[in-house]
């Protein structure tokens, strides 16, 4: 780094020296360089330095008698050679190793002058913390990329952090114990070291367009396709490759593709899978660091038991967390937001479910989608079972002059039934953006690969599977469930213990068989991410 500035601690340094103890007898070199840079209150750093950071930096030194951390009298310590290395790796966790002034502590790494160390202890300390505190809630605050991310990560504390690091026997290991306690991070960071590989050899050529590409046909383009799918693993090898036959070993591989991709599997290369296969690795590299970040967002530990919603891959799992392993209990479909009612990225807990639930026509819906059919058709609604209610009771639909008015001032309820809006089930973890799970009554969109229909709630594909899951603890049985079904009446059950639920957006992602997925960007959140993290 170059240019540096001249920092004065203003105000907050007058009460750091109010409390600043004695040095202590070991007067060291560098230590003596730490107090006196402390104590004046000078100090030469990067731009990047600004007070609330310093006075913890300050507090950290003062504490410990301004003992140093990374460096010694006679220079820097293996401890502080193996931080430096690990800032300069910063891009395996998809970071940008110039968010941590590693100029600046490059230019002093094989300092022995007491000042310039302990400017180097002050830079290094500065990093880590930086480094430590991105790597376990992330380096982005989410609702500052995006308004519509309802995150806030907590973690240690930059001084508890350096203190871990400092008591750490190797400090590999205390990184890598920041990083990825989750393997699900350490596994698309292993997955981001490959494909980064991949791309070192060049981008892969693009596949021409054309017809769709079914099963059995001959086509000039099939070579380049082998190659393609070889070099992404989803074919084992390449024993044909001068061969123009779409035969079945390329089928296969195909469909892995696609399986990947949340695509069809059908085997027929049309426009969706043909977009998929032409898009750069350089773009599925920056996918991967972006989802890096979302990861690190997210809570380390997610629940005894929770519901996890992908909205970029439409699915639902109910998860069990076991002392050795995670056991997936549910695999749904689901159906979220369209891209101009996106649901919302958040985390709440379950609390209760409601069978044959009514529907409360939320005011957005009511105003903007039934006035104009009420206006043109007064018995619209009570042919959908929706009842128009005030204060003092139901409201006849043909007794208002629609015409007249630009807003309704009446509560719109749908009753309970096989035509409720929320279908036979709804399971209610209250939260401010009034977003749910339930049932639906139009099953046929769950067949569909993209499925961003709804207002912002999830509509879930196996409800009553879903309730008999959450609700087995508390002795409820599939035919029970269906059982008060087919009663029609409506009844709360409440859940004896909260359940996480976990709304989340992941694009790209790993399994445990090493099988890396991607999913489109439907709501834009990828390209809004990117230009945050990756400028």
């Amino acid at each position: 780094m170059t240019g540096f500035v001249k920092l004065i601690a203003g105000t907050f340094l007058c009460s750091l020296l109010m409390l600043t103890p004695a040095y202590s007898a070991k007067n060291e070199s560098v230590g003596t360089a730490i107090e006196q840079i402390i104590t004046s209150g000078h100090l030469n750093l990067g731009n990047s330095a600004d007070d609330q950071r310093l006075f913890q930096i300050f507090t950290f030194y003062q504490d410990r008698n301004y003992k140093p951390v990374w460096t010694r009298d006679t220079g820097i310590k293996g401890k502080g050679k193996a931080l430096f290395k690990a800032l300069k790796n910063a891009h395996e966790h998809g970071l940008n190793p110039e968010f941590y002034d590693t100029d600046a502590i490059a230019e002093r790494m094989d300092a022995t002058n007491p000042e310039v160390l302990a400017e180097l202890d002050f830079l290094l300390s500065m990093a880590f913390a930086d480094f430590a505190s991105d790597l376990t809630t992330g380096h982005l605050k989410p609702s500052r990329v995006n308004s519509e991310l309802h995150l806030n990560p907590h973690g240690p504390g930059p001084l508890s952090l350096i203190d871990g690091a400092e008591e750490a026997d190797k400090l590999d290991a205390y990184i890598y114990s920041l990083a990825e306690k989750n393997p699900r991070y350490g596994r698309l960071k292993q997955k981001l070291a490959e494909y980064r590989e991949l791309a070192s050899l060049g981008e892969l050529p693009k596949i021409p367009a054309g017809k769709a590409l079914k099963p059995g046909m001959d086509d000039p383009r099939v070579p380049a396709i082998r190659k393609l799918l070889l070099s992404y693993g989803d074919l084992a090898n390449n024993e044909n490759a001068a061969s123009t036959t779409y035969d079945d070993e390329l089928v296969t591989a195909v469909k892995h593709f696609q399986q990947r991709h949340g695509r069809t599997q059908d085997g027929v290369i049309g426009p969706s899978t043909l977009k998929a296969m032409n898009v750069p690795i350089s773009y599925r590299i920056k996918q991967m660091k972006i989802n890096l970040e979302r990861r690190r967002w997210m809570s380390k530990n997610l629940g005894k038991r929770y519901v996890f919603v992908n909205q970029a891959d439409q699915i639902l799992k109910v998860v069990d967390t076991l002392p050795d392993r995670e056991k997936t209990r549910l695999v749904a479909r689901i159906v979220v937001g369209k891209p101009f009612h996106r649901t919302p990225v958040f985390s709440d807990k379950m609390e209760y479910l409601v069978i044959n639930p009514y529907w409360n026509v939320p005011p957005s819906i009511a105003n903007k989608e039934y006035l104009p059919k009420l206006r043109r058709d007064p018995g619209y609604l009570q042919r959908q079972n929706i009842r128009i209610l005030s204060s003092s009771g139901e409201v006849n639909p043909y007794s208002v002059n629609w015409n007249s008015i630009s807003r309704i001032p009446y509560r719109l309820r749908q009753d309970s039934g096989g035509r409720n809006a929320l279908g036979r089930l709804k399971f209610i973890f209250p939260n401010k953006y009034n977003v749910y799970i339930h049932d639906t009554p139009s099953k046929s969109l769950f067949n569909r690969d993209t499925r961003y229909f709804s207002h912002g709630c999830m509509r879930v594909q196996y409800p009553v599977k879903l309730a008999a899951v959450l609700l087995k603890p508390q002795g409820w049985s599939e035919q029970r469930i269906r059982n008060q079904i087919a009663s029609g009446k409506r009844r709360i059950v409440r859940l004896k213990t909260k359940i996480p639920v976990h709304v989340t957006y992941l694009t790209s992602w790993v399994n445990k068989d090493g099988t890396v997925n991607f999913r489109k960007d439907v709501y834009g959140r990828d390209k809004r991410l990117m230009k945050a993290l990756l400028k």
